[in-house]
């Protein structure tokens, strides 16, 4: 297929250029309403705004330029189908889990998994089943579950209806997947993977190979992390032989809005166009330029730069002491914004275009290095007894859940009873705390050490959490 098209782009742009008369919602009428003092802002975009007009498509029943456009996406990505999807990769994580499992199924599950993955297994009433990550010593953090991990997993629970992986994971970590889906498919359950950071990996070397290049049935991909995309504009791409499409696309019409963003499905189109048109020679001066990146992030003694898999996630680790919030929050005076700090690393991620700023990012080095001389140091926290059990399950069903009275206890009086709501660093969205799961004492010291330095929560009261009363735990017990 000629992959320098981009109908659905192509048709809106012809749309406006016929200066059509809206009698039809949006009520902006094509950026004809509109306050003044904002309109030169919205402008142009308004006037690709469109909805479901005769020739136009339709995301839900795709005829024309969207099915068009995916099957574009499908050619490039090497998939038997690609969906658009206008709700991110939350939209298409859910759709993957409510098409695979039904009530009580038991679902092996990556712990470490984004929060839109546990909200997928208790819409449908799953019964998870947990694979711990193993900590890697050598990035102070946890990766991904080993394949032996898996193995037990599959063993004590021959008759699961899919595994759930996160593939990379936020920093660029990857590890051997191909062998996971292999030993997965030899017991005929499929395997799900939410991809969201590896939308450019399609590129090739020396990006990793992604999960679809591996064999995996389904695959979620955030076009909007890595490629020039609407923030919210994902794919879901299938090659499977267990999950049925007419269930996928069933669920994503549920899950997703009935008016779908034009602007933000024409983003996806010309996305897929970029990565498909980009030369070798781009990606080399890309790679040039992240040398520079880390050239010039390197010139501290604060920091340490961790490798990675994928060549565009650039990771500081803080010396002990430092903590990456305090350091986050110093570059931000200088109005440069990193993806993400927990309490020991700060991630950034480089664009699919040579940086043109290094000098720039010199100077705020020196600045934040100067900065630095004068802060405080903060105490080390040891995220090694996070998860100390390889294969684990909730400590209740999501059925029991719904029937049982909750009330909020101070947080440390929590330690021994099952939490009735997440406690979430956000980003990168993946539990501490997971509803359904016996608070411990290492949650409860973690989360105050977290929350001490100035790591984000997505947890509605700060000094209390919801919890389960009256089903028989002993009150006060303590874990681990």
């Amino acid at each position: 297929m000629n992959q320098q098209r981009m109908p659905l782009f192509h048709a809106l742009q012809q749309f406006s250029v016929n200066r059509p008369i809206s009698f039809h919602v949006p009520g902006h009428k094509n950026g004809n309403i509109f306050p003044e003092a904002v309109k030169q802002y919205f402008h142009t975009l308004l006037k690709f705004d469109m909805t479901e007009l005769t020739g136009l498509d339709d995301l839900h029943a795709p005829e024309t330029v969207i099915a068009d456009a995916e099957q574009l996406a499908a050619d490039f990505f090497q998939t038997k189908k690609t969906f658009f999807l206008v709700g991110g990769s939350t939209a298409g994580n859910l759709a993957m889990i409510l098409a695979t499992c039904k009530a009580s199924d038991k679902v092996i599950v990556q712990r470490n998994v984004h929060k839109s993955i546990m909200n997928g297994l208790e819409l449908c009433g799953a019964s998870p089943v947990f694979i711990a990550p193993d900590y890697n010593e050598a990035v102070h953090r946890y990766n991904n579950p080993n394949i032996n991990t898996l193995k037990r997993a599959i063993e004590q629970h021959p008759n699961a209806k899919a595994v759930v992986l996160t593939y990379p994971d936020y920093f660029g970590h990857t590890f051997a997947l191909k062998k996971m889906i292999e030993l997965a498919h030899s017991h005929r359950i499929p395997v799900l993977i939410d991809e969201a950071h590896g939308v450019h990996f399609s590129l090739g070397s020396p990006m990793p190979p992604s999960a679809i290049k591996l064999g995996a049935d389904i695959v979620v991909q955030s076009a909007h992390k890595m490629a020039p995309a609407m923030t919210m504009g994902s794919y879901l791409h299938m090659n499977s032989r267990y999950v049925s499409e007419r269930q996928v696309a069933h669920y994503l019409q549920m899950i997703q809005s009935s008016s779908p963003s034009y602007p933000l499905m024409a983003s996806l189109d010309i996305a897929r166009a970029f990565l498909a048109n980009m030369p070798p020679k781009a990606i080399h001066a890309i790679l040039d330029s992240v040398d520079k990146v880390k050239g010039a992030l390197s010139q501290t003694n604060y920091w340490s730069i961790v490798t990675a898999d994928d060549p565009l996630k650039i990771t500081l680790e803080m010396q002990e002491g430092i903590t990456a919030t305090q350091v986050a929050s110093y570059f931000e005076e200088q109005q440069i914004y990193p993806e993400l700090a927990t309490h020991n690393q700060l991630l950034f991620i480089h664009g699919l275009a040579p940086f043109t700023e290094v000098n720039r990012l010199k100077k705020a080095v020196k600045t934040v290095n100067d900065q630095l001389k004068n802060t405080a140091r903060h105490d080390t926290i040891d995220i090694q007894g996070l998860f100390t059990e390889k294969v684990q399950e909730l400590a209740l069903s999501y059925q029991t859940m719904d029937q049982l009275q909750t009330n909020y206890f101070p947080l440390q009086d929590a330690v021994g009873y099952v939490a009735a709501e997440s406690v979430i660093p956000y980003p990168p969205g993946i539990a501490l705390i997971l509803k359904g799961e016996v608070i411990t004492t290492t949650h409860i010291n973690t989360l105050f050490l977290l929350r001490e330095q100035g790591v984000r929560m997505q947890h509605r009261y700060t000094e209390d959490i919801q919890v389960f009363i009256n089903i028989g735990l002993e009150e006060g017990e303590e874990g681990s």
